[in-house]
């Protein structure tokens, strides 16, 4: 089986102060490509924990994936490890170099003898090109001796592969990214991903999001529980928990000998009998995402209007590429004054019921689908925390609307919590699920 492990280096992820993106970046796509990632790890720019981190990685899996520490500072320690955990010496790369040179060259700077320094390489690693930075891709397919942590004092076979990895054929490899995350994406899309298929035979996997609204992932577990005790051995179901909402994924990994795969339709008419009223999309990873292809496929425009959720509908659904062919635009209507001006709220209305009110937010959304001329629209309203409360409307209180040309629908949310970023996020999971409804019954 070719297993991974991910990991990243730096003091900078250990303390907080940036978030590790890279490494569900990295398992996604490696998910994606037919390997499985058992363990990732962060590690702070220390050369032992460095260096037993790679050890132990090295010794358990076929592949070892390692970013950060490639820089031209003397903080960034990894390439010289590297040197010294595989016995070689550092020596300048002509590729490398070329690239530096060619980036240098490209931003109109001139080539310091610092960052020369960046296309020096351990001579038994084989450098993978970084069209868009200077820090070296460095692929290791070697056999580290059993020297003592941090002496570094050599190799056994040094063009052998590693034979106690769990790779096809007793392959293992090491590969060194850059820690900038766009850097590494588009260098394991374009170098390492590649060379890794071409060098192991991987699994097909095949991967089915199942969007659930409406109920709790306990009761949905126990709703289901026949049908998930049913399925095929090689099928896993995860729960994954977000705000107001649950998403369902089924993994199926597929032997390249596998003589039977799957029927994954047939196997999901069993989940629909039992908690298909619950279930409000499949293949994609969000509700936004759901309602960014459902509109783009139907070929209809939405608006929003939002209060208490502050422009967090429209930026999820801005966020993805090509919200221009159905999102109109969307108004932030956070003082009373401006649902009036601008979403032609009645002041008689705020007076009678506030602005946390069905009424209000009948109004706010007729009005935002109006005057933004779309076929659809969204409004939110609401008290999302932690302060600003009244008995009659504690926080937590919400009003949500979706509308079409002929149709209103208005619902009242009481989340029991005062975190306000929990709040909004249900609040959004919440209208989306609505406008998906709607849409079902246009059906």
């Amino acid at each position: 089986m070719n297993t991974v492990t991910i990991i990243n280096i730096g003091d900078e992820l250990l303390l907080g102060q940036v978030v590790n993106t890279n490494a569900s970046a990295m398992a996604k796509m490696l998910t994606e490509a037919g390997f499985e990632v058992t363990h990732t790890v962060v590690v702070g720019d220390s050369r032992e924990d460095i260096w037993q981190t790679v050890d132990s990685a090295m010794h358990s899996s076929a592949i070892t994936l390692l970013t950060g520490g490639l820089g031209p500072t003397k903080d960034d320690i990894t390439k010289k490890l590297l040197c010294d955990y595989f016995g070689s010496e550092l020596v300048e790369s002509e590729v490398a170099l070329e690239n530096v040179r060619r980036i240098f060259a490209m931003r109109g700077f001139e080539l310091t003898p610092v960052n020369r320094a960046q296309a020096l390489v351990p001579r038994c690693c084989e450098v993978l090109n970084n069209d868009l930075g200077t820090a070296p891709c460095m692929w290791f397919g070697l056999t580290p001796s059993p020297s003592p942590v941090g002496e570094g004092d050599g190799m056994r076979g040094a063009n052998t592969p590693l034979s106690r990895g769990r790779g096809v054929g007793g392959k293992a490899v090491l590969v060194s990214l850059p820690g900038v995350p766009f850097e590494m994406e588009w260098l394991m899309q374009n170098r390492v991903i590649p060379k890794l298929q071409e060098t192991f035979q991987t699994e097909t996997i095949i991967n089915k999001n199942i969007l659930v609204q409406g109920i709790g992932e306990s009761f949905l577990s126990d709703l289901i529980e026949p049908w998930e005790l049913a399925l095929p051995e090689c099928i896993r179901l995860a729960y994954l928990p977000v705000a107001g909402m649950v998403k369902l994924r089924l993994t199926c990994r597929i032997a390249p000998d596998t003589p039977d795969i799957p029927d994954i339709p047939e196997l999901l008419q069993g989940l629909y009998a039992l908690a298909g009223q619950y279930i409000v999309g499949e293949d994609c990873e969000t509700l936004a995402e759901l309602v960014h292809k459902t509109l783009t496929e139907r070929g209809l425009t939405l608006a929003t209007a939002e209060s208490c959720t502050g422009g967090t509908i429209a930026s999820q659904l801005t966020a993805q590429a090509g919200a221009s062919a159905y999102f109109r635009g969307g108004i932030i209507a956070y003082s009373n004054e401006v649902k009036e001006c601008a979403l032609g709220v009645q002041h008689s209305t705020l007076e009678a019921h506030g602005a946390v009110s069905e009424e209000t937010v009948r109004e706010m959304v007729e009005g935002v689908r109006k005057r933004l001329r779309a076929d659809l629209a969204i409004a939110t309203t609401g008290i999302a925390g932690p302060d600003g409360g009244t008995k009659e409307k504690p926080v937590g209180t919400v009003w949500i609307a979706v509308a079409d040309a002929t149709h209103t629908e208005a619902q009242l949310l009481n989340f029991p919590g005062r975190r306000r970023q929990q709040n909004i996020d249900r609040t959004v999971n919440q209208a989306f699920s609505m406008l998906i409804k709607l849409l079902c019954r246009k059906d």
